[in-house]
């Protein structure tokens, strides 16, 4: 007979190699608290009803509570053998205590144990997860005010646009870590749901009390169907979701300070701490950091897509296909708050050029558009005034030559509207200045914008004061 804790079925052993296949303890065994506090939970309920007495629940607690201690001082020896971090627990719990800790798995399954587990693992990831968004944020809004009159090329297609304020384009990357932050407050809402009660799908012909057991675990909520509590993923779907997401964000940014930091641009130089040289080219100072958040992020987006296909063929309701939820969900959840310090860092102690940006603003044609809008605040309708525009930018073009220098005389060849003003309503300074309108570049927009990001990590503070507040469960 097999000695597994569910063998009584089984007549021979489990093949070694199937062991090594299917069990999960390598992995897992990261959840030991989360296991700890919802066998705690599960104990306390089922004395609660008469289902274990008192001592029993005493000595399981006691027994618990000792495990919790040797393993987090490196004392508790993992098994293969026992397969995950419940029959782990479970197996030295008896051997601890003797009866009392085989009467624990009653009314529950590995199914919604490892359910409840992943959910209350997950819920608090995603406050470590807003947490590091959150500090992200700040060095975004420090920079920004550092340098809120610093003026640089926008771009599109890689193009010079038009004149920007670099804080105006941080604040981009702000709002971005804005959204990010909401959709993982949407996956903790989600995740927030108690599936402890389940049993393997069909529920318990024992009179337990979930209600007891949400409450003592801080849950808001209790799934409906056992069915559905059994085989949800779609918190980890969400989680994994809101995480690409979150990390294509920062990949963009990464790739930006790349450019950045080039000598093509030359914008950013990156403090030494967050670059790395050449085994061969003394000169090279690359920026490692930024190349490595960029190329993680194609890891967690496979994480997502692994995740996808395993669950897109399930039936109702539990399969061992969903033990593959944790591999990549665990090493998004790592990759993903180690890019987010390391970003807060590396933005913290980058220099911004101001001197190089300036001068990249003058020495092109990112004021053409500033110069349509002189001639259509002066009557000319705008497709007009963008011929126009172009003309001149034409004639500087053939002379070499930039707006600024075209002399009065040929702009007035083109238009009778053009006068002294038109080379103040040109500079960089004016240009970044009349783009006023709400969310616009401006210096006065820039500040509301400011602003209002100081006031949202106020209320995000707030948000995460709470959520961290609800995960003291042991």
């Amino acid at each position: 007979m097999s000695e597994k804790l569910w063998g009584g079925r089984f007549s021979k052993t489990t093949d070694e190699m199937i062991n090594e296949f299917q069990a999960s303890i390598g992995f897992d065994r990261r959840m030991y608290r989360e296991d700890i506090a919802g066998s705690l939970a599960h104990a306390a309920m089922l004395a609660k009803v008469g289902i274990l007495s008192e001592d029993d629940r005493a000595a399981i607690e006691q027994g618990l509570r000792d495990i919790l201690a040797q393993i987090e001082r490196g004392e508790f020896a993992f098994s293969v053998e026992l397969e995950d971090i419940h029959m782990n627990i479970e197996k030295r719990l008896t051997d601890a205590i003797g009866e009392a800790g085989s009467r624990l798995h009653t009314a529950r399954s590995r199914n919604d144990q490892v359910a409840l587990d992943t959910h209350m693992f997950v819920r608090h990831a995603v406050v470590d997860v807003l947490d590091h968004i959150r500090e992200i944020q700040h060095a975004l809004v420090e920079s920004a005010a550092a340098n809120k009159d610093v003026i640089m090329p926008g771009y599109t297609h890689l193009q010079r646009a038009q004149p920007i304020l670099f804080a105006h384009h941080l604040m981009a990357y702000f709002g971005m870590l804005a959204r990010d932050f909401e959709r993982f407050q949407g996956v903790y809402a989600r995740t927030d749901i108690m599936p402890l009660g389940a049993g393997a799908l069909a529920g318990t012909t024992l009179p337990i009390d979930r209600a007891f057991v949400a409450k003592r675990l801080n849950f808001e909520r209790i799934y409906t169907n056992s069915l559905d509590a059994v085989s949800d993923r779609d918190y980890i779907l969400e989680f994994l979701s809101a995480a690409s997401i979150l990390m294509v964000h920062l990949s963009r940014l990464s790739e930006e300070i790349i450019l950045w930091c080039s000598r093509e641009f030359s914008f950013v130089e990156l403090d030494d701490a967050h670059c790395t040289g050449s085994s061969m080219m003394p000169q090279k100072k690359n920026p490692d950091v930024s190349e490595l958040v960029r190329g993680k992020t194609g890891r967690v987006v496979g994480h997502l897509m692994a995740m996808l296909t395993a669950v897109k063929g399930l039936p109702l309701a539990y399969n061992k296909d969903l033990q593959e939820d944790k591999e990549g969900l665990f090493d998004t959840i790592d990759t993903v708050k180690f890019s987010l310090a390391v970003y807060a860092q590396l933005i913290r102690g980058m220099k911004v050029r101001a001197d190089v940006m300036r001068h990249a603003v003058e020495a092109d044609f990112s004021n053409a558009t500033d110069l349509a809008d002189y001639l259509v605040r002066k009557g000319m309708p705008f497709r007009q005034a963008h011929s126009v525009s172009g003309q001149a930018v034409a004639r500087c073009i053939e002379r070499k030559i930039w707006l600024a220098d075209l002399p009065l005389a040929d702009y007035q060849k083109l238009s009778a509207l053009f006068d002294e003003d038109v080379y103040e309503a040109i500079r960089p300074e004016t240009c970044v200045a009349y783009r006023n309108s709400y969310g616009g570049t401006s210096y006065e927009q820039a500040d509301m914008q400011l602003e209002a990001a100081r006031e949202l990590m106020t209320e995000e503070h707030k948000i995460i004061s709470t959520l961290t507040g609800k995960q003291q469960l042991l």
